[in-house]
């Protein structure tokens, strides 16, 4: 986005010495030009936040995961390690308490419109923690990268503010049907999201 802004601000210079010929003017016109490009690019706020997942359940499952919020977007970012082979659910929970060892303490899925379990999309409706599943290779390690703009990073929208829940990544998969939660087995990692 700064690269486009960047870009107009160059071709609007280019334009203004081409079709001026008062130097003084151009030079001032530029510098307008570039003061409301910069104006504008201070005005994307991103929102940037990164968790740790600790193990649960006496297993080794952790890893990192970084939230980042622009223009109405929150992008998750999430690498997973000491997972066995296979697909595992990771959803977003009701509370950023992570203080008992099966994880349990985070609650239920985060539900805020009382929809049923499902995938997320589905028309029949779906939890806004139901992220779904990711996969684990051969030697533990996964990734899943989830993009929404029903999210958002400390907004006090209660419908939409992931900041005082937690990442649960599960031992199983998430079959996307079950009620409440999609029988994906114990809770093995952990994260409170917290700013």
């Amino acid at each position: 986005m700064k690269t486009t802004y960047i870009a107009s601000a160059m071709i609007a210079i280019a334009l203004f010495a081409s079709c001026k010929g008062d130097t003084k003017t151009t030079e001032k016109e530029a510098e307008e030009v570039v003061k409301e490009v910069k104006k504008e690019v201070k005005e994307i706020k991103v929102e940037k936040l990164k968790i740790g997942l600790e193990s649960k359940s006496d297993t080794k499952t952790t890893g990192s995961i970084i939230f980042e919020e622009s223009e109405g977007t929150v992008k998750m970012m999430a690498s997973i390690q000491g997972l066995s082979e296979g697909t595992h659910a990771i959803h977003i929970h009701e509370k950023a308490d992570c203080s008992s060892p099966d994880g349990k303490s985070s609650g239920g899925h985060w539900n805020p419109t009382a929809q049923p379990h499902g995938a997320w999309g589905a028309a029949e409706g779906y939890h806004k923690g139901d992220i779904g599943n990711f996969k684990a290779d051969a030697k533990g390690n996964g990734e899943i990268t989830f993009k929404t703009d029903q999210w958002c990073i400390g907004c006090g929208d209660e419908k939409k503010d992931i900041v005082g829940k937690a990442i649960i990544v599960h031992q199983g998969t998430d079959d996307l049907t079950s009620q409440p939660s999609g029988a994906a087995g114990k809770r093995i990692s952990c994260a409170g999201i917290i700013k």
